[in-house]
């Protein structure tokens, strides 16, 4: 962050000041909230409803001395928030000695806290989760973190050390893991989806939505209607910048985005899609979003 964002107090006008402080920290944001919530997917709501939470907040918020700090709080607490709404949060005490001292960062360690699966965080009571996020992920300090969490530097001290050691622990662990089973019809709605979007049916694609089909273009709109939702796919009819193939995000079926000529099918971004016996719903587009891809669990589905 440059110094005159990195303080709030010229502020200028409040929605520009906020609107540019999201566009710069949005890819770190959801880093934070992924791993937060196991999910790329669950990352991306709780990134929402933190974004929302700082709009509403910022106005009457006074000059902010450290707005990332700031971002990050709401994005923590938003993410807490939604796991435990869900019913994923450990409800016990993490029993950390508050003067534990914590290992001195590694490069390894944070290499290795970067490489493991977003749902491996999970295993971690949440003080523990967020304080290796935020030092071995995204490199704050041992102070910065005492900010955004609200805690003293004992107890992120204590955090860290056990939040490490667990990681390491469950990362070590083999992957087992069976993809989720998908009934026929749901596989063949989606593979008819992917087929006339690659053919660039577009008309064919626009008659397999539902009326009250649902979408949100990640990060930039959201259309509700039939009749609106149609007009999206007209700016895919002028890209050439992606090929799909089915898959599953995180358990979700999606498109899966590539670009047309990488033989490797290296996945750019991702579409979730869901379907009522009426069609296609909902569409969730992370094209103007693809740091989600980042960590997220992608199978192809043939």
């Amino acid at each position: 962050m440059s110094e005159a964002m990195d303080t709030a107090g010229a502020r200028g006008s409040d929605g520009e000041v906020l609107d540019r402080l999201i566009r710069a920290l949005r890819p770190k944001l959801h880093r934070y909230c992924a791993r937060m919530t196991g999910s790329a997917i669950d990352g991306e709501d709780a990134l929402q409803q933190a974004l929302e939470k700082a709009v509403e907040a910022f106005p009457r918020s006074g000059p902010i001395a450290h707005p990332e700090r700031w971002l990050l709080r709401i994005a923590h607490n938003s993410a807490v928030d939604l796991v435990r709404r869900r019913g994923r949060l450990d409800a016990g005490r993490e029993g950390d000695d508050p003067d534990m001292l914590a290992d001195p960062a590694s490069p390894i360690e944070a290499r290795a806290a970067a490489a493991a699966a977003l749902r491996t965080f999970m295993a971690l009571p949440a003080a523990q989760r967020s304080s290796v996020i935020l030092m071995d992920v995204l490199g704050y300090s041992l102070d910065e973190i005492g900010e955004i969490l609200g805690a003293s530097i004992p107890a992120v001290k204590a955090s860290l050390h056990r939040g490490r050691a667990r990681l390491r622990a469950f990362a070590a662990e083999p992957e087992n893991r069976p993809l989720p089973a998908l009934a026929a019809p749901q596989r063949e709605r989606l593979a008819t989806y992917v087929d006339r979007f690659n053919a660039r049916d577009f008309d064919a694609v626009r008659d397999m939505l539902a009326a009250d089909v649902r979408l949100d273009l990640v990060s930039r709109l959201r259309h509700h209607g039939k009749a609106k939702v149609g007009v999206y796919f007209t700016n895919y009819a002028k890209a050439a910048d992606w090929r799909f193939a089915s898959g599953l995000v995180d358990g979700y079926l999606a498109a899966i985005a590539s670009e047309p000529d990488d033989p490797t099918r290296t996945p750019t971004y991702f579409v979730l899609l869901e379907w009522s016996d009426e069609g296609v719903v909902a569409i969730r587009d992370f094209y103007h979003a693809r740091y989600a891809v980042e960590g997220a669990e992608i199978a192809l589905l043939g």
